[in-house]
């Protein structure tokens, strides 16, 4: 059996593919994807040494932009293209992560009457999701609230699939990395793929008083590093880690980061307690504030939006947390996040006996 696999942007929309490959591949299928070159799912996948096919991608926005005309032209060249790669490719079923480079392809798959299945991260549909629905055979979600979003006759609460190396690193190796030279409890902060100046800020300002009891790991962001404190002890910047990230995560005792849907479920995976601060409204539709409160809900994380945050109860927050912390590790306990990769085979199993 083949499949082919689509979704990018951000690496919220590539990563939980990238979970899934291995089951996958263990269970005889031949995968193929299909992104845009400009995308982050670009050099993630071809890490995978999964075949790639290139097509284009317009975004589509929710306002007035004379971009939006230079877009769809993409979006149209993107259709053809995915139409011609999977005509020729035949296969049996189209896994879509969501981004606006999935639309073409499921669009696509849709002509050729190659089923399709769906993943929601978040708690509400995004966009490029909602565009899809329609096309869909099956759609899965991560959320146990995102089923009164959806049409209830093709929905499957599947969660969210989280790679397994991810639980698999070694914290010695993870402290080296860092280059810790005590035994305090280290705190790691991630600001989302792509970094949060604002979310650095407050770190940075805070950062005097949290050396005092942390050792600091700070995923900043591709040129948002902080030369002036390059060289500070206990304190250890990147942009971006990619192959020691599992080390760093077994060395970490506590998270602070942005709630995209693929992190928070990563870090849930992890049994590790987490502060989460989502990205406002100002700069998105707000499903990150729906994803924090939702593990807030459930007592997995802590919370508190970035339109209320301050220098002085972000150290608050942070205290607490640690102070707190067997209380969400004992919540978190009760999911078993790592089952999602089979449930979700399980689905695209099911799609191929109805086709049959």
């Amino acid at each position: 059996m083949k499949i082919a696999m689509t979704g990018g942007g951000t690496s919220g929309h590539i990563t939980p593919n990238i979970a899934l490959f291995p089951a996958l591949k263990e269970a005889g299928f031949d995968i193929i994807y299909l992104g845009t070159r400009k995308g982050l799912e670009y050099n993630l996948i071809n890490e995978q040494n999964i075949p790639f096919f290139e097509i284009e991608a317009g975004k589509l926005r929710r306002y007035i932009d004379i971009e939006n005309i230079k877009d769809i032209s993409k979006i149209f060249k993107g259709s053809m293209q995915a139409y011609k790669i999977l005509k020729k490719e035949k296969p049996d079923v189209i896994f879509s992560k969501g981004g606006f480079v999935s639309c073409p392809v499921v669009w696509a798959a849709s002509l050729l009457k190659i089923p399709v299945i769906l993943h929601e991260s978040d708690f509400t549909p995004g966009l490029a999701n909602k565009l899809c629905i329609p096309f869909a055979s099956k759609i899965c979600y991560s959320f146990p609230e995102t089923a009164k979003f959806l049409p209830s006759d093709k929905s499957i609460y599947t969660g969210m699939p989280v790679r397994d190396e991810l639980t698999k690193g070694n914290k010695t190796s993870g402290i080296e990395f860092c280059g810790f030279k005590d035994d305090k409890p280290v705190l790691t902060i991630i600001g989302g793929s792509l970094g949060s100046a604002f979310l650095n800020e407050i770190v940075r300002a805070n950062l005097k008083e949290l050396l005092q009891v942390f050792n600091i790991c700070h995923i900043c962001g591709k040129s948002k590093l902080e030369e002036t404190l390059l060289n500070v002890q206990g304190y250890c910047q990147h942009e971006y880690i990619s192959k020691e990230l599992n080390d760093v995560f077994a060395a970490t005792d506590l998270f602070v980061s942005r709630s995209g849907a693929t992190v928070i479920f990563e870090l849930l995976a992890l049994n590790k307690p987490m502060l989460l601060i989502p990205l406002s409204k100002k700069a998105s539709r707000g499903d990150q504030i729906l994803n924090a409160t939702s593990f807030y809900k459930s007592g997995y994380a802590d919370f508190v939006e970035e339109d209320n945050l301050t220098v002085k109860n972000f150290l608050d927050k942070v205290f607490d947390l640690y102070k707190n912390q067997d209380r969400y590790t004992l919540n978190q306990s009760s999911e078993n996040v790592l089952k999602n990769t089979d449930k979700i085979l399980s689905v695209i199993n099911t799609v191929l006996k109805e086709r049959k």
